[in-house]
């Protein structure tokens, strides 16, 4: 008999009046907030101006979000559009369902057209994100504790997870698969950080480690789950995924390394020029003015001098200076 265990809430949804508050949305959106922040504070760290990353971040999100669902919906489709289902819970959100390889995709595309509108590098506006990314899937993965959804195989550890009886699960203690990716996001938010403040990491390479970082331990997470999923080779679709994803990072953070070393010196040429410099039109305008204004006012006082030099003097009247000094 197992004495303790992680219990589950017996419902996903806290009602404020008629306004339903859903535990895994209201997960999600404590992470974006906890990126940005941090994601600001970093940016800002780097020579960025406040306000940047959030900006962007207006374009990431929801690019991520789309890629996110569609992931989900695409390699579970059997889930919406099997025997018996329903094609219209394919748009419910909020039930649960985002993989993160497509909101990564997804959101980095929203993100590559917020930086060309800012005119700012995208790799370097990854690395200020890099952390705080981790971080967001640390705070949304709760969201799956709210729906009692993907946790792992049966255990009677005293960290187990009571799961209630329910459409497609089984009543029991299982492994809390959630709290494992939660706890390993929260070490690759501090790895990435350690990593970028001892190596100045840069052109992405901050990035890149989070991403290397996080398939790792996405690998050995996945093969603990038993919720349905399609298996290629006797693996998960998932584990293969993470493990074509590290490839790619581990690739890119070496030739990176080689081809473009170092940090950026300016990562938004905006903050670079100094905003204490600049002026604003009217400003410089009127400054402008004054300076001509100035430049008039001198060239009327030189005038009467040039006049008087170039005015000639009547002849016999002008002596010679031995002749002055005689009289």
């Amino acid at each position: 008999m197992t004495l303790a265990y992680i219990p589950s809430p017996s419902t996903g949804v806290i009602h404020l009046g008629p306004i339903p508050l859903r535990g895994y949305a209201f997960c999600i959106i404590i992470g974006v907030f906890a990126a940005v922040w941090l994601g600001n504070k970093r940016w800002i760290a780097r020579g960025g101006q406040p306000g940047t990353v959030a900006d962007i971040a207006v374009w990431a999100v929801p690019f991520g979000l789309v890629g996110g669902r569609l992931y989900h919906v695409i390699t579970d489709y059997q889930l919406y559009f099997g025997e018996g289902r329903d094609w219209v819970d394919a748009f419910k959100i909020w039930e649960g369902g985002l993989g993160i390889w497509g909101a990564i995709a997804l959101g980095a595309v929203g993100a590559w057209i917020g930086c060309r509108l800012r005119g700012i590098p995208l790799p370097a506006w990854a690395d200020a994100l890099a952390p705080g990314i981790a971080i967001a899937q640390a705070c949304g993965r709760w969201g799956n504790w709210f729906n009692q959804e993907l946790y792992g195989r049966p255990t009677d550890l005293p960290w187990a997870l009571k799961i209630s009886e329910g459409p497609n699960r089984v009543a029991g203690l299982y492994h809390p698969t959630f709290l494992y990716e939660s706890l390993w996001c929260l070490g690759v938010a501090a790895l990435v950080i350690w990593a970028d403040r001892r190596f100045k990491l840069g052109h992405g390479r901050a990035f890149a480690l989070y991403v290397a970082a996080y398939c790792s331990g996405r690998v050995w997470i996945e093969y603990m789950r038993v919720d349905e999923a399609h298996h290629i080779l006797g693996l998960r679709l998932n584990v293969w995924t993470a493990i074509v994803v590290f490839i790619l990072a581990v690739v890119y953070f070496v030739l990176s390394a080689k081809l473009r070393p170092g940090r950026e010196s300016v990562v938004e040429p905006v903050a670079s020029g100094g905003s204490d410099e600049a002026e604003p039109a009217g400003a410089a305008d009127a400054a402008a003015a004054g300076e001509g204004a100035e430049s008039a006012e001198r060239a009327d006082a030189v005038e009467p001098e040039k006049a008087e030099a170039a005015e000639p003097k009547p002849v016999g009247l002008t002596k010679s200076a031995p002749e002055a000094d005689k009289t």
